[in-house]
């Protein structure tokens, strides 16, 4: 089958973790020693990768994956990677390992408890992803969840070959990343994404005390701020949005990987910062009201 995006150039080539996400929902958490009975349950597509590259995709950015699957990733959701038109050369199954799972607890009132299986996207070896010359069709590298050896070895490829690089580490940021290799993330980067515990690990982690002090490492960083808004940092002053307000809320879960997918669709139109926020904020707005 001919590659339909293959006389386009490419935009966006996103690292990270595709995950089978376990939904359990229950009226109230356990307390501890207890059980409570699991109302429903459902499985989809999801971890952050998948979510941001979607949803670009969907707003017209060309996009591509990177990420480790194993044993008994569904067809259905290859299939759905696919039919979203996401470049997948940078998919590998390593055989004999699980394929990234998470495991998500809510409650009647949107709480959220996680759990996840690493699996093929542990820290055990390779500690390469697979990315061949390829690489350089893309202008932009997104650096999301996964092991920091391997991710900042695909950066470093990246920037040889003139490639633009975004750093996300996400809730990783509080297990999984040191200050040498957090240093080294963001003096490879030109744009640091992050939700405020996010945001304040990094920069308690590099020893400073406020946002704009990263500027010094990262030109550019971008703070989500849930039901506030996103704020962005530039070495010019900060610029604020509000956050829209969604008339349901089907789940949270994803959301922030959609903001920065709506971003990324102003961002590579050539769009100002103001705006590139604004359309974050509404395709986070769209994907808690449920629209996928």
């Amino acid at each position: 089958m001919d590659d339909p995006l293959r006389n386009r150039p490419r935009d966006l080539l996103v690292a990270g973790h595709v995950n089978v996400d376990e939904f359990l929902r229950v009226a109230d958490f356990p307390l501890a020693d207890r059980s409570v009975p699991v109302v429903a349950r459902r499985s989809e597509l999801g971890g952050p990768a998948t979510n941001l590259a979607l949803t670009a995709s969907r707003y017209g950015v060309v996009c591509g994956l990177v990420a480790r699957l194993g044993d008994g990733f569904p067809p259905a959701f290859r299939k759905a990677l696919e039919k979203g038109r996401v470049d997948l050369r940078g998919l590998e199954t390593l055989p004999r390992r699980t394929t990234p799972t998470c495991y998500i607890v809510e409650d009647r009132r949107g709480g959220q408890r996680t759990l996840i299986d690493q699996g093929a996207m542990s820290d055990d070896p390779p500690h390469r992803f697979r990315a061949g010359a390829w690489l350089s069709e893309y202008s932009w590298l997104h650096l999301g969840t996964g092991p920091p050896t391997a991710l900042l070895e695909l950066q470093h490829r990246a920037r040889a070959m003139g490639v633009h690089v975004a750093a996300d580490p996400g809730q990783e940021t509080h297990y999984r990343w040191d200050r040498p290799h957090l240093r080294t993330l963001l003096q490879g980067s030109e744009l640091l994404w992050g939700n405020r515990s996010e945001v304040d690990r990094i920069a308690a982690l590099l020893g400073v005390r406020r946002p704009d002090s990263l500027l010094r490492f990262v030109p550019l960083v971008v703070r989500t701020e849930g039901a506030e808004g996103a704020t962005a940092f530039s070495r010019v002053g900060a610029l604020h949005v509000r956050a829209t307000r969604p008339r349901k809320i089907r789940s949270a879960v994803g959301a922030g990987d959609s903001f920065r997918g709506g971003f990324y669709s102003a961002w590579f139109a050539g769009q100002r910062l103001k705006e590139c926020l604004t359309a974050g904020q509404r395709a986070a707005t769209r994907w808690l009201e449920g629209a996928r």
